[in-house]
């Protein structure tokens, strides 16, 4: 096929896509014409490098986006190589980091009170395209890449923003428990779970409709969350317990609680492809795996000083680990196949949040 015949067909699929959005606003289906015209704008993008015969730009893949809280930064890791190949200034105090790897977009909650924002990071680019306002002091954010939703749970607000990623907008405010400090996203269920920390709960947001569609009661002082979409379990870290609550997702119901996993907070980090569960010990400068097949500690790794957040890249199987510690600031490196630490990068002061793009 010609550059000319393919451009004309790539602009009549953008025209349909067009024409959709246009039936849905008149029947008042928002939602559905926004991702048509996404979709539209994606194809005419399309067009153009096919009329300028230009290659497409190249995918990201294997990055990892580190937050660091007091330098307002995220530093980006090449996975082939860890090593940074980015610096991306953002708001202020910079904690939790989402990723949608549909869209290569990044998203970084900004948690001192005089920013209270999410920067929205492009991953083709490492620049920042907007940043959003939210609730006060977002702490985490997780991301349901099938419906481009963005979840940020606001600390101080008692609250958890829901972004739409097509538009960079606040479409609703879902309040919560108190204290909420962790984000776990289903996106095969389309269910969010936010642990409260001053609760000693969970809430379950139904994402079909942003509404709070259940409750459930874990360990004392929950700090992190984690999620396997393929056995449809959550992980909850208890900080004030040192142990972790397995959630059933399909019953809403704890179903185990796996003991003296950690000491003070504890980040969860999910290998959905071996189903290990990665959770951060701060106050023991350790990394516990958890086999989720029997819910039982298997090995314990040692890191750097104050671990804090954990990330996992199910398709190399490496977890990457921020310590949080201003003066060793640095990312552990962990082998899922023999546990043990294979790396060590540098970042900027006091890392936090992860979010990797798998690849």
């Amino acid at each position: 096929m010609s550059d000319q015949k393919r451009s004309i067909k790539i602009i009549e699929e953008a025209i349909k896509e067009l024409k959709e959005a246009k039936d849905d606003i008149r029947h008042h289906k928002v939602e559905h014409a926004e991702k048509e015209i996404a979709n539209s704008l994606s194809y005419l993008g399309k067009a153009l490098r096919a009329i300028n015969q230009e290659e497409p730009p190249a995918e990201v893949g294997n990055r990892i986006y580190i937050a660091n809280t007091q330098s307002n930064t995220v530093s980006v890791i090449d996975g082939n190589t860890n090593t940074i190949i980015a610096t991306v200034p953002v708001g202020l105090g910079p904690a939790g980091v989402g990723v949608n790897p549909s869209t290569d977009r990044i998203y970084v909650a900004n948690s001192n009170p005089n920013s209270n924002t999410v920067s929205v990071i492009d991953a083709n680019t490492n620049t920042v395209i907007t940043d959003i306002l939210v609730g006060s002091e977002p702490s985490r954010v997780g991301v349901n890449s099938s419906t481009n939703l963005v979840y940020v749970a606001n600390i101080a607000s008692n609250n958890v923003s829901v972004i739409n990623g097509n538009t960079n907008t606040v479409i609703a405010t879902v309040p919560v428990g108190k204290e909420p400090s962790g984000v776990g996203v289903n996106s095969s269920t389309n269910k969010i779970y936010i642990i409260n920390f001053a609760n000693n709960n969970v809430t379950v947001i139904d994402g079909n409709t942003n509404t709070v569609f259940a409750t459930i009661q874990v360990g004392q002082g929950p700090s992190g969350v984690g999620v396997n979409p393929s056995t449809n379990r959550i992980y909850v870290a208890n900080e004030l317990d040192n142990n972790v609550s397995v959630i059933n997702g399909n019953t809403n119901t704890v179903i185990a609680t796996i003991p003296n996993v950690f000491r003070s907070e504890g980040g969860i980090g999910v290998n959905p492809s071996t189903n290990r569960i990665y959770v951060t010990e701060f106050n023991s400068n350790a990394v516990s795996v958890i086999d989720g097949n029997i819910n039982t500690v298997i090995a314990t790794v040692p890191v750097g000083s104050e671990p804090l957040g954990v990330g996992v890249n199910p398709d190399t199987n490496l977890v990457y680990v921020t310590n949080s510690n201003f003066d060793s600031s640095s990312v552990s490196v962990i082998d899922g196949n023999t546990s043990t630490v294979i790396a060590t990068i540098a970042v900027q002061i006091s890392p936090d949040g992860v979010g990797v793009i798998p690849g």
